[in-house]
């Protein structure tokens, strides 16, 4: 009786991997070798253009350091 129960239970999760991991199998498995999808790759490198962008615009809007202008004295 339990080994039907377990045989069940073991069917049961086999299926649901299959049902959720065939459909993106591809995907998976180059992800795994460490290849990047290109559909993937172009907003990344869209982001990271962006990010240098406002890094930039940051560095280029900072204001420069106050120098206090020299005040002449006059003679005493």
């Amino acid at each position: 009786m339990t080994f039907a129960i377990f045989a069940g239970a073991l069917s049961t999760a086999s299926y649901a991997l299959h049902a959720t991991l065939a459909p993106n199998l591809e995907k998976i498995l180059g992800a795994l070798r460490g290849e990047m999808a290109p559909a993937r790759a172009a907003p990344l490198a869209a982001l990271v253009r962006a990010e240098r962008r406002i890094a930039v615009r940051r560095w280029a809007g900072a204001a420069a350091p106050a120098v206090a202008p020299l005040r002449q004295r006059g003679a005493a």
